[in-house]
């Protein structure tokens, strides 16, 4: 990092502009994007990416982004266009939960903060404390950075997922093997109130299926019960991830979200129960062996057949306190005046994989989660201008 901290905010500055940004968030809020059964193949999504984000960007930056066969949206400017991998990623996100029992969920409106204990006048709308606040943001950063006519010796990326609230990393997973996305850090922009996100849990789903023996209730003997078998399923993961912890993070854990048993007929003893498993991974917890623990722990259930499969997985992240890109968000944000030391997330996050593909990544942005999913999803429109200037005095102090 060759720029100063408080020469690169004072740059950030000057070509943020906050009517603009504050249109930008609100034209971003009222555009419905929500989380279906389609997931990211979703044409709604495609369509908020493809219709409103890129010629909002285009516009801002005089450079055409495109988009990729998932409906992603990739931006570059500056450094050597052979040379992406040594650049900062921007990855920001279209996909918001659904609006829910939410009133006006897509008004974009300004309201006081002060109902919400917040100060100064926030911003209403579905996704805007966890995607669209950052999203709006980002792209901010992009044109400033752009507008600051700085040689940028490395590349700034931006990509925007369909992705946000799917789960998993098949939309990341997609711009990185698929398209090529690479970079040497990045910023995954998502509400921490803007603070320093440095590490986050990672998922992996798993189901587990107990097969018996159906027969009439009257007669229990002749059947072997699955629901007994789901029973003894939970009784011998009892403990399985005792003593895997992390000193920010706390506990792993492993629980049941989801059971179901068949057939569905009365006075009738169960021949399977489907169990679906949480587990939590720690900062340096492979998947692939917590998986095996489980399947381990579930062999040899006689009378009953136990056939353990994975689902979704994403990836833990833990960063140092002392990356390129942690200090750099730091020395922006305290030249902002923003207080308070890093954090962690309980979630599953896209920073786990872009760790996992050497692309050192924290998370950062605007909005607080304790306000996303409810009925008053709000944002301090002063909080989000802040991080369109971190944002860009972090990538200005990074690349130049």
């Amino acid at each position: 990092m060759t720029m100063d901290a408080r020469e690169a905010f004072r740059i950030a500055g000057e070509h943020v502009v906050d009517s603009e940004l504050d249109a930008l968030f609100s034209e971003l809020l009222r555009v419905p994007s929500v989380h279906t059964d389609l997931m990211e193949s979703d044409p709604a999504l495609v369509a908020f990416v493809a219709d409103v984000v890129k010629p909002r960007l285009e516009a801002l930056t005089g450079v055409a982004p495109r988009t990729d066969g998932m409906g992603n949206l990739l931006w570059q400017c500056g450094g050597a266009a052979s040379e992406p991998a040594e650049g900062l990623l921007f990855m920001g996100y279209a996909m918001t939960y659904p609006a829910g029992s939410m009133p006006e969920p897509f008004s974009g409106n300004l309201v006081p903060g002060e109902p919400h204990g917040l100060q100064g006048p926030c911003v209403w709308g579905r996704g805007g404390c966890e995607q669209k606040a950052a999203l709006a943001a980002m792209l901010t950063a992009a044109a400033a950075v752009r507008r600051s006519g700085q040689d940028l010796a490395r590349p700034l990326l931006l990509a925007v997922s369909v992705a946000g609230e799917t789960g998993r990393h098949d939309a990341a997973r997609y711009m990185v093997e698929e398209g090529g996305l690479a970079a040497r850090h990045g910023i995954v922009g998502l509400g921490t109130t803007n603070r320093v996100c440095l590490g986050n849990k990672g998922r992996i789903d798993v189901e587990v299926v107990v097969r018996g023996k159906a027969s009439h209730s009257s007669t229990p003997w002749a059947g072997v019960n699955a629901v007994d078998g789901a029973r003894a399923v939970l009784e011998r993961l009892d403990g399985l991830v005792d003593g895997i912890a992390h000193p920010e993070l706390g506990e792993a854990s492993l629980v049941a979200t989801h059971i179901e048993s068949g057939p569905d007929i009365l006075h009738t003893i169960q021949d399977h129960c489907r169990l679906t498993l949480d587990r939590r991974l720690m900062p340096g917890e492979d998947p692939g062996e917590a998986l095996a623990a489980i399947s381990r722990a579930l062999a040899g259930m006689n009378p009953w057949r136990v056939v353990v499969t994975r689902g979704n997985f994403m990836y833990p992240a833990d960063v140092p306190e002392s990356s390129e890109v942690a200090v750099a968000l730091g020395a922006a944000r305290e030249t902002a005046g923003e207080a308070g030391p890093p954090i962690w997330f309980p979630a599953a996050l896209d920073a786990g994989y872009l760790n996992e593909k050497g692309i050192e990544t924290v998370m950062f942005g605007p909005g607080d989660l304790a306000f996303a999913h409810t009925d008053a999803e709000v944002v301090p429109l002063a909080q989000v201008r802040r991080a369109a200037r971190i944002y860009a005095a972090a990538a200005l102090r990074m690349l130049t």
